[in-house]
């Protein structure tokens, strides 16, 4: 199973020029946590994708899988040094099986949000803990819904505004959905992409874990392990598998 709709060879092709998602200080610290959980055991990717993280990793000497949805972006993983040396299977996270089992499977940047359904979700987290040795550890990386921001009955929020990208999120409160809408001008030409979501709060992310056989370990502001509080605009989240 693939699908290569929402992230194309279009989007593949230009995704690591996001410096906020690519820059060394965005992804040694993502790094060095991951590893520390792997603790010398394999580790699984869920969305791959070009290999940002899961490179890196291997570098650190950590045996790294992955499952992605989308070919292209594959593409662009097997294109980088030692790229072609990662196992990975095409599918989704949802349902995918790549009959091993791992100390970590990892999920970062949002990517939970994808799945446009609570049951897709609480599928994810169950795959999750299928795919996981006793006492191995499942981690998230996602945003906390910023909603506080939304004036009552408003539904737009601006994420970016520069000379050449606009970002907006347009929230369904009522559903739990948002789609968050793109605007680029390139070669003086406007180009579009929105990508649909699915918001859910730490406290439902941790029902899902305990309904998947899971119990949550740590929840930090950040990948250097900062405090979680009441203004943190994401979370990292590790949920331990229940032995026995």
């Amino acid at each position: 199973m693939h699908d290569d709709r929402l992230f194309d060879e279009k989007i593949a092709a230009t995704y690591d020029d996001d410096k906020g998602i690519s820059a060394p200080q965005v992804i040694e610290p993502a790094v060095d946590l991951l590893a520390e959980l792997a603790g010398g055991g394999r580790a699984l990717e869920f969305a791959i994708g070009t290999g940002r993280i899961a490179l890196p990793l291997a570098r650190k000497g950590v045996q790294v899988e992955g499952i992605e949805l989308s070919r292209p972006m594959v593409s662009r993983l097997r294109a980088k040094e030692r790229g072609a040396e990662i196992s990975v299977a095409i599918g989704d996270m949802v349902t995918t099986d790549v009959a091993r089992r791992f100390s970590l499977v990892y999920l970062v940047f949002n990517t939970i949000n994808n799945l446009t359904s609570q049951d897709a979700q609480l599928a994810c987290f169950r795959n999750a803990a299928a795919h996981l040795e006793p006492g191995g550890h499942f981690l998230i990386e996602v945003g906390v819904p910023p909603l506080q921001r939304l004036p009552v009955g408003e539904t737009i929020l601006a994420f970016d505004h520069g000379e050449t990208h606009w970002g907006v999120d347009e929230y369904d409160v009522v559903n739990q959905n948002f789609s968050s809408h793109h605007i680029w001008l390139r070669d003086g030409s406007y180009e579009r992409f929105s990508v649909p979501f699915r918001y859910a709060w730490p406290a439902e992310f941790d029902l899902m874990a305990r309904l998947a056989g899971l119990r949550l370990k740590e929840r930090w502001g950040g990948w250097k392990k900062e405090l979680f509080t009441q203004v943190s605009d994401k979370h990292v989240s590790v949920w331990q598998k229940v032995e026995g």
